[in-house]
């Protein structure tokens, strides 16, 4: 997501924000359901309120208070005809607002946003920018353990073994990395040999390797293909029109740098997350609202 569009969203967000006296006379910040509706791109009320019922309820599995956090109350709106009546919204704490987006459709850029925005205490665009870069790449490499598992999984249906998989794999990168095994980019990208490579590969090589990898488990299937032989070609064949394509833009996958290892990613994302709810301001009492 380009840094003008996370500046614009975050300046969207902030203008929504309101503040409310807490318990003790300190200021909370709070956001209503209503006004991020739309900004979490949900055109209809009901199919939101599925997203704030996803939320509560993980609220609950967390065994925090939901009272802390999500505030059923309503408002008064004008008709059209001058009229007014009474509607249903919440008032949200940042991490209620957090729950929600991690509850929302992925699909959503808005929602891909929001998981940033409440995430960082200090909501500066770039510290929002760098948080979705984090989650972008692990969203990504999820992905290809998913495709790499289920690869395993068909073709171990179709006569491969676990050292054939291996064989399998290992000859598509090197098709993908220009003539460059597997072992070849852990020395090239200083990865120690008992870590798997796409740990330390850049998001864009993953999902390189992750689209080379749908495409054999579709044609596997697609074509009925059997034995090692039949599905190392197959494997081959699609890392080299992956390979080509990016090319063709210019990029050469076994020259691009190292990325930092996922699993500090992953570390430090969950860090953030564990520190949303503590730092995210409680709800007063309702006998005070």
């Amino acid at each position: 997501m380009e840094i003008n569009r996370i500046t614009s969203y975050t300046e969207s967000f902030n203008a929504i924000a309101n503040h409310i006296e807490g318990e003790n006379g300190e200021k909370v910040e709070v956001w209503f359901a209503r006004d991020l509706q739309s900004r979490l791109g949900y055109a209809r009320w009901e199919n939101f309120q599925v997203a704030i019922g996803r939320a509560v309820e993980s609220c609950k599995s967390q065994n925090i208070n939901v009272d802390d956090h999500f505030r059923e109350v309503t408002k008064m709106v004008t008709l059209g005809s001058g009229a007014q009546r009474e509607i249903q919204d919440y008032m949200l704490t940042r991490f209620a607002c957090y729950l929600i987006a991690q509850n929302g459709d992925p699909k959503k850029e808005e929602i891909a946003f929001a998981q940033g925005y409440f995430a960082v205490q200090t909501r500066r665009a770039e510290l929002i920018a760098e948080h979705l870069q984090y989650l972008a790449r692990i969203e990504v490499r999820e992905r290809l353990r998913s495709s790499e598992k289920q690869l395993s999984q068909n073709i171990y249906e179709r006569g491969v073994d676990d050292r054939g998989y291996a064989r399998i794999r290992s000859k598509g990168d090197t098709v993908l990395f220009g003539g460059h095994t597997t072992e070849d980019m852990k020395r090239r990208l200083g990865v120690k040999s008992s870590r798997p490579l796409a740990d330390f590969l850049p998001t864009l090589t993953i999902a390189a390797k992750n689209l080379a990898t749908e495409m054999t488990n579709y044609n596997v299937e697609q074509k009925d293909l059997y034995g090692e032989a039949s599905i190392t070609t197959e494997h081959m064949d699609n890392n080299r029109s992956v390979r080509q394509m990016l090319s063709q833009r210019g990029i050469k996958p076994e020259e691009l740098p190292p990325s930092e290892d996922i699993k500090k990613i992953e570390r430090r994302v969950n860090s953030n997350e564990k520190k949303i709810e503590k730092t995210s301001s409680k709800l007063p009492p309702k006998d005070k609202d």
